[in-house]
């Protein structure tokens, strides 16, 4: 077989590889059409704008600069959130006001936890019906610094008390007069410094008391060598407020105790 057969017959291989390569793509189906949908233009939960705090504020502070509006799902807002559908202007109308409790980040705001601009702090978050007391505290008297505003305390005084033997000495009465007093403001602050926190122990405590229990804590601030502060535990705030010293403005003295006056002075014997 000569050479010119030989290519033609290759020639011919190869076309017909290439004829049939043809014919079954010919033959096969065509690819499947992808089809891409419009995504919606609405989310699928419904949101709404709801007034949020920003980072944390103390009670007394201000909220200036630490609302602003966040994203809610509808369906969980409260009816006491603060809403940009309802109230729009609320961010600019909410900003001067103080914070009556502490706030936290990411807390919605509600009206029942602030005091409008300009009002006082301290008669708006005192109960009606009681009074704000001062008393003078120090170190030595108030827990060691420990007790802070919202915390509940016992008041103890001590004062002296002539010897009933007539000796030289002079000994010492100690009683709780007050018992189980919400402590509204302390005049302490927390300072942080290159070493770390230190608290700087004030020397006046706020406290919550009934008209006749101020009565009591004032007289009893004017007998006194020393009032202290004792520190309750937590789970003893739903104990009742007792008060123990109501001799001290009614004048009949301790119960089981004789007022003795000697020499213009007025002592106390027959209990500790």
């Amino acid at each position: 077989m000569n050479s010119s057969r030989v290519i033609i017959l290759g020639v011919a291989v190869f076309a017909a590889i290439g004829a049939g390569y043809v014919a079954k793509n010919m033959m096969a189906p065509p690819p499947p059409r992808v089809i891409v949908e419009k995504a919606p233009t609405e989310p699928a939960v419904k949101l709404a704008d709801v007034l949020v705090l920003k980072e944390d504020v103390p009670m007394g502070a201000s909220v200036t600069d630490k609302i602003g509006w966040q994203s809610w799902p509808a369906d969980t807002i409260n009816e006491r959130f603060i809403t940009r559908d309802k109230e729009e202007n609320a961010l600019a109308e909410l900003a001067p006001s103080i914070a009556r409790v502490p706030l936290y980040a990411g807390e919605p705001l509600r009206r029942s936890k602030l005091i409008g601009g300009g009002q006082s702090f301290m008669s708006s978050i005192l109960p009606s019906g009681k009074r704000a007391v001062a008393t003078q505290i120090a170190a030595d008297t108030s827990a060691g610094g420990f007790i802070l505003p919202n915390d509940y305390v016992d008041v103890i005084m001590t004062r002296r008390s002539g010897n009933a033997g007539g000796g030289s000495g002079d000994g010492f009465i100690t009683e709780t007069i007050l018992k189980n007093i919400r402590v509204l403001a302390i005049d302490q602050a927390i300072q942080e410094d290159e070493e770390g926190r230190r608290v700087r122990v004030g020397d006046t405590a706020t406290l919550e008391l009934t008209p006749d229990q101020a009565e009591i804590i004032t007289v009893a601030a004017q007998m006194a060598d020393r009032l202290t502060l004792a520190l309750r535990a937590v789970a003893d705030a739903q104990d009742p407020v007792e008060s123990s010293g109501e001799y001290l403005v009614s004048g009949n003295g301790r119960r089981g105790t004789v007022r003795l006056i000697r020499n213009g002075e007025v002592t106390e014997v027959g209990a500790r």
